[in-house]
C-alpha cells in the first residue's frame, strides 16, 4: 500500500484536503490526554474538524494495554466513525492502528487511518506494525495491507515544546531503530540507504534538538525518525528491542531509553560474529562489514569507539546509561534475560545471541 505523506511547518493545514478526499463525517480521534493540547495539535485540529462529527479517546496509558484498547472499541464502535486520526506518540498511533484492525477483523470493515506524530523517534506513523501489551507481555500486531496509515502528516510546530527528557527518549529510539535496522539480517540495500540516511540525521541533529531550541534539529528528527521507520518497517528490529520490552513493562524505563541502554554493547558484540555464531545467511565477513559501515557512518575507528560515542550521546542529553543508576539490582537481570528474548527480534540480530551472552552485556552495562 502506497502511504500518502505530508512534511514541514503547518503541512497539518493538509488534513482538511484529506477529509474533503474521504468525504469524512464522522472522526474518531485517538490522542495523549494532556499532550493533544500542550502541543498545539488541538488548536489546529479541532478547527480543521469543524462541522464534522468527532469524538476523543484518550483512555489508555503510555504502554498500552489490550483491556484499555477493547474499551476504546466499545466506544469506537458505537460512534461509528469513518476515518480515525491517530494523533500523539507511538502509543496513541498504536492504538489508532489497532482500533482500525479490530474493525476489520470483527466486521470486515476497513476505514483509513491518519498519523499525526507529536513526538520525533517511534516512526509508528510509518509502519504497520502496532505494540500492546497484555498485562506485562508484548503484543505484536498489525498487517501491511491494513494498519500502515493510509496517511501521514509529519509537522514539527507539534514537538517544538515537549519535555526534554521525552525529545531524549524518543530520538533514542530512533537511533535504535536506524541501527538495528542497519544491522538486521532482513537489511536490503535500500533498507541500508534509507537507515544510513536516518543515522545520520540523527547523529548531526539529536544532541542539538533536545539541549536547545533549534527548530531545524527538531524538524531533521521528525524527518529522521520517519526514516527509521521506514526501514525497520521492513527489517523489523533485533536483539536490543527485544531486550527493550522488559526494561519497559517490569522496570518503567521508557522505551527508546530502554532500546538503547544495549545498543553500544550489542554493537561490538555483532562485531565479533564468527562462522560458528552467524545469523546471517551472507555471512561472517558481510557481518563484519556491515558494522564498520556503521562504525563509520557514527564517525568512529572501532566499534569499541562507536560504543563509547553512543553512550556519551545518551549522557550528553542526560539520559543515564548503567543499569544501576536506573535502580536495576543484579537479581532484577534475571528478569530481563527471562523476558527478552522475544524469538522474532532475537532472530533478526546478525549474531546469535544465547542467554549466557545478553547477561553477559547486562552485566556489563550494570
Amino acid at each position: 500500500m502506497k502511504q500518502t505523506e505530508y512534511f514541514g511547518f503547518n503541512s497539518i493545514t493538509n488534513l482538511k484536503d484529506v477529509l474533503k478526499k474521504e468525504k469524512s463525517k464522522r472522526v474518531f480521534l485517538v490522542t495523549g490526554k494532556e499532550s493533544f493540547k500542550s502541543c498545539g495539535a488541538e488548536e489546529k485540529i479541532i478547527s480543521l474538524l469543524k462541522g464534522l462529527s468527532s469524538l476523543r479517546f484518550t483512555e489508555f496509558s503510555p504502554n498500552p494495554q489490550q483491556e484499555q484498547i477493547e474499551k476504546g472499541y466499545i466506544e469506537f464502535e458505537k460512534f461509528n466513525p469513518d476515518i480515525i486520526l491517530g494523533v500523539g506518540g507511538g502509543s496513541a498511533i498504536d492504538v489508532a492502528k489497532a482500533l482500525k484492525e479490530f474493525l476489520f477483523e470483527r466486521k470486515s470493515i476497513n476505514i483509513p487511518l491518519v498519523a499525526i506524530p507529536t513526538t520525533a523517534g517511534t516512526g509508528s506513523e510509518a509502519t504497520h506494525y502496532i505494540v500492546y501489551y497484555n498485562g506485562k507481555n508484548k503484543v505484536s500486531a498489525g498487517k501491511p495491507e491494513l494498519t500502515l496509515p493510509e496517511y501521514s502528516i509529519c509537522d514539527p510546530q507539534f514537538i517544538l515544546n515537549l519535555p526534554k527528557d521525552i525529545t531524549a527518549s524518543t530520538g533514542l529510539d530512533a537511533l535504535s531503530q536506524a541501527i538495528e535496522s542497519y544491522w538486521s539480517v532482513k537489511s536490503t540495500d535500500e533498507t541500508k540507504e534509507i537507515a544510513k540516511e536516518a543515522l545520520e540525521l540523527i547523529i548531526l541533529n539529536f544532541e542539538n534538538a533536545v539541549t536547545t531550541e533549534s527548530k531545524k534539529s527538531k524538524e531533521v528528527m521528525l524527518r529522521a525518525a520517519n526514516l527509521a521507520g521506514k526501514a525497520i518497517d521492513i527489517t523489523l528490529t533485533t536483539a536490543c528491542h527485544a531486550v527493550a520490552y522488559p526494561f519497559t513493562s517490569y522496570f518503567g524505563i521508557p522505551h527508546g531509553h530502554a532500546a538503547a541502554l544495549t545498543l553500544g554493547s550489542m554493537l561490538v558484540y555483532n562485531s565479533q560474529v564468527s562462522e560458528k555464531d552467524c545469523l546471517d545467511k551472507r555471512g561472517p565477513d558481510y557481518v563484519r562489514k556491515t558494522i564498520q559501515e556503521i562504525t563509520k557512518i557514527l564517525g568512529c575507528k572501532t566499534a569499541e569507539e562507536a560504543k563509547e560515542k553512543i553512550e556519551q550521546l545518551m549522557v550528553n542529553v542526560g539520559m543515564k546509561t548503567k543499569l544501576s543508576e536506573l535502580g536495576l539490582k543484579e537479581n532484577d537481570l534475571d528478569i530481563i534475560v527471562k523476558n527478552g528474548f522475544n524469538p522474532e527480534r532475537v532472530k533478526n540480530n546478525p549474531r546469535l545471541l544465547t542467554e549466557q551472552n545478553l547477561r553477559n552485556i547486562l552485566k556489563e552495562q550494570s
